[in-house]
């Protein structure tokens, strides 16, 4: 009768009454009881080995899988640097202008940088219209800006007087901030020793190269308009010596004449008013060949506003824009353009052209004063997170690219004309030259070797 292999490794014979495990039937043989039993004992064996297996991997993978969460009453080492979660550090920058009335430029410039880093990371403040009569308050409100522990960087544009004293305040209480100058009004050896970085325009190769291309224009007179409190600058002072010099090189007449100062008793619009009436008498003084520069930037709308109507040649503003003068003095509107300094350059060109003006204004293709506010906080933003150095002329410029972006720059570090001595820490830039025409054109100024000589005129 057969055999049945019974789940337990018993086994019975069919129709037996014996139960799994009993003693087999006296019919079967020893031998084949030993060879299946031993079958048996082998067949437990693998299937033990088998579950201490699959129960040791069950035991290892839950090992790994526990090792990889993080307990939530385990916090991050705070002293690992490689840590994903690490906060990154909070950077707070400060760049202070001047109002929208004197400085609209250098104000639009902070606003650009503002949007793109958030004014929860960037603050702007501007100094009094009046900062010459309101020292206590520019320094004030320079110094105010240190309260903030997580200010990093302060940058202030342009520099008036009473910046050095304010840098100077700063570095006592926190000199861990960056201290940041853009044109300066004092003079720069001072504002140097205080500042951790200045940024100029080149007066002194503007002053030739200005010179320059009113001559390649044909220009034979060139009247210089300021009041003392400029002249009393040696960044300017030292740019007449240089348009004086100049102006001989080239065979040409110089020229100076005085208007109010907007910081004055007579203000802004007194200002104004003073150009507006005067021009047409220098028109007639000086013949329709005289190129004009003023030193001020209150007093360009006006001017150029004259000089369309009498007659005359502007090579560029003291601090160059496209946005410098020419949309009062045109009428025209620039909301739609604002930001696009390709579409308005496009369209203070046309507006001069069909007033009669081309080949005779000038402008930098991006404004001077939105580029200094909006570069010198990048380049500070830079060397906080390690990207560049404070003093590279080569990061600097790559800061001022990133918001004129089709602009040719050229600059140096400046001279002091007396020892003859290179400041590391400041440095004199300047941008192309473009006359609006139909079409326009660049002058390659930044091309053009400035002579040696000049740089030690004074």
């Amino acid at each position: 009768m057969p055999w049945t292999l019974c789940t337990s490794f018993g086994f019975f014979k069919l129709g037996s009454p014996f139960e799994c495990g009993m003693a087999p039937s006296p019919q079967v043989s020893q031998s084949f009881l030993h060879r299946f039993a031993l079958y048996c004992l082998i067949s437990v064996i693998d299937k033990v080995r088998f579950l201490s297996i699959l129960l040791a991997m069950v035991m290892v993978l839950s090992l790994v899988a526990c090792g990889d969460k993080k307990t939530p009453d385990t916090p991050d080492t705070p002293d690992t640097p490689d840590t994903p979660d690490k906060q990154e550090e909070t950077i707070h920058i400060g760049i202070v202008t001047g109002s929208v009335s004197q400085s609209e430029d250098d104000r639009r410039g902070a606003e650009a940088f503002q949007q793109l880093y958030g004014e929860e990371n960037v603050t702007l403040v501007t100094y009094p219209d009046n900062f010459t009569e309101e020292l206590e308050t520019t320094i004030q409100c320079i110094v105010n800006l240190s309260d903030d522990p997580d200010m990093k960087a302060i940058i202030v544009n342009q520099s008036v007087p009473g910046t050095t004293e304010a840098f100077r305040k700063i570095k006592e209480r926190r000199p861990d901030i960056l201290c940041i100058a853009g044109e300066a009004h004092e003079d720069l050896p001072e504002i140097g020793s205080a500042a951790d970085l200045v940024c100029n325009n080149d007066f002194v190769a503007r002053g030739y190269l200005i010179i320059r291309t009113a001559h390649e224009l044909g220009c034979d007179t060139f009247v210089h308009i300021s009041f003392p409190r400029h002249l009393a600058y040696e960044t300017m002072s030292r740019r007449i010596a240089v348009m004086k010099a100049a102006c001989e090189e080239f065979g040409m007449k110089f020229e100076m004449e005085t208007a109010p100062d907007p910081t004055s008793d007579v203000g802004v619009a007194g200002a104004q008013a003073y150009i507006l009436e005067k021009v047409p008498e220098w028109a007639s003084k000086y013949g329709e060949k005289a190129a004009y520069f003023c030193t001020n930037d209150a007093h360009t709308e006006p001017l150029l506003k004259q000089l369309l109507e009498y007659g005359g040649y502007f090579i560029e503003a003291d601090l160059p824009s496209p946005l410098m003068g020419y949309p009062g003095a045109l009428g025209i509107d620039l909301t739609a353009e604002a930001g696009d300094f390709q579409k308005i350059l496009a369209k203070v060109e046309a507006a001069i052209c069909e007033k009669g003006g081309a080949g005779r204004f000038g402008t930098w293709a991006y404004s001077y004063g939105y580029v200094t506010s909006a570069g010198l906080a990048q380049h500070a933003m830079n060397v906080i997170k390690g990207e560049s150095e404070l003093a590279d002329i080569d990061d600097i410029a790559k800061a001022y690219h990133q918001f004129s972006p089709d602009a040719s720059w050229n600059g140096s570090n400046y001279t002091n004309a007396t020892t003859g001595v290179k400041a590391d820490n400041t440095f004199l830039v300047y941008q192309d030259t473009y006359i609006m025409g139909d079409p326009g054109w660049f002058m390659h100024a930044t091309e053009v070797e400035v002579p040696e000589k000049y740089f030690t005129v004074k």
